[in-house]
């Protein structure tokens, strides 16, 4: 169990070529966090105060990613809160990422998954035009679709998994030679990662699988969505996904910290809702989380 009351915050050191991992691993020391900030702005859910328009979200984001400081290792942007706002996407998506401090690693939650030259190309989106560090693929389509992403070797590929929401079993666990396609899925990753970049997306909200997938991944990392508005049981999940190190998960959490107040004190409450998931984390973890080395 970490002791929270003793956090020392460490100065980022980043080279230019450092991998996914080597970033995630120092913006976790720096912060003693391993929680991640979801930037997924839906204009239903914005305070009153808020302007619902690309120029609003704007505002919002840059609001939120000041309030919550140090609190997060890492950040996560699912693309499709800033794509609804067509033409206006891509300067909303810049002024999103130009909010966050420099350093700390990026996903971007794509879900791409085609082959050949499209493949290619979206892995240029993601990782060259926009320069994210990490990006959420499907793998239906096969290894060739997941190739040119993982070909970009400092850049982490999170391949969907076993998924948080509802219906994920009604495919998911589909079997095939005796074992669930989830498990098939993460044993494909695991073949396919010739670079070491290769991570997982799994559910918070399915314990028991995501303890399989921990099995077959190794020390891979793990994505697990599904804290929070999905209601994931956070001790289960982190009891599950942990290595021994206590390293390995990204928590990601969104809906739980952006809108945790609809009124004038929603950045206020937003620190405060970052403050204690990134405390329930560090109390469930083996070791301090501010351990070096």
């Amino acid at each position: 169990m970490v002791d929270c009351g003793t956090f020392e915050f460490y100065p980022l050191n980043l080279g230019p070529n450092m991998t996914f991992k080597a970033r995630l691993r120092a913006s976790e020391d720096a912060t003693g966090s391993l929680l991640c900030l979801g930037l997924d702005p839906e204009p239903d859910l914005l305070p009153p105060s808020i302007e619902r328009s690309p120029a609003g979200i704007a505002q919002f984001v840059r609001t939120i990613v000041d309030a919550v400081g140090d609190s997060v290792s890492s950040y996560k942007l699912n693309l499709a809160f800033y794509e609804r706002w067509g033409r206006e996407a891509s300067w909303l998506l810049d002024q999103a990422v130009a909010a966050l401090p420099k350093g700390r690693p990026v996903i971007f939650d794509a879900k791409r998954g085609d082959v050949g030259s499209t493949a290619q190309a979206y892995a240029h989106a993601m990782f060259e035009a926009w320069g994210a560090d990490a990006v959420t693929v499907h793998p239906y389509l096969g290894y060739d679709s997941v190739a040119p992403f993982l070909a970009h070797r400092d850049k982490e590929v999170f391949i969907v998994c076993r998924t948080s929401n509802p219906g994920a079993a009604e495919f998911q666990h589909l079997r095939s030679d005796g074992e669930a396609l989830y498990r098939h899925i993460a044993r494909a990753g695991v073949r396919w990662d010739h670079h070491d970049n290769v991570a997982f997306v799994v559910g918070a909200t399915a314990p028991a699988e995501l303890r399989d997938v921990r099995q077959i991944a190794g020390d891979r990392l793990l994505l697990v969505p599904g804290i929070g508005a999905q209601s994931g049981d956070l001790a289960a999940a982190l009891k599950a996904a942990l290595r021994p190190d206590g390293r390995g998960a990204i928590i990601p959490i969104s809906r739980g910290i952006l809108f945790a107040s609809a009124g004038a004190d929603y950045a206020d409450a937003a620190r405060a809702a970052a403050h204690r998931y990134r405390d329930a984390i560090n109390a469930l973890r083996p070791e301090p989380a501010t351990a070096r080395g």
